[in-house]
């Protein structure tokens, strides 16, 4: 993958049942446009006691990478 180790991920059309698998494919989903957040990960005061409306933390990253972000959503079609 990208050096952080093999982890299996959900991808596909399916919603994601758990916010780990949330954070899997979200992840997964932006290694395919070029895009690491290394800060990603399930926010660990809402995720603490498996609440099923855990919250994604995506951390914070630096002006390029936004500024991909920004264009991946774009061109993803994301009307913000």
């Amino acid at each position: 993958m990208d050096g952080m180790g093999e982890m299996e991920t959900t991808t596909g059309d399916r919603p994601a049942r758990t916010v780990q698998e949330a954070v899997e494919q979200l992840r997964a989903a932006l290694h395919e446009v070029g895009i690491i957040l290394p800060s990603l990960r399930i926010d660990p005061v809402s995720g603490a006691h498996g609440d099923p409306y855990a919250l994604v933390d995506l951390g914070r990253c630096n002006l390029g990478v936004a500024s991909r972000l920004a264009a991946a959503l774009r061109g993803a079609g994301g009307d913000a």
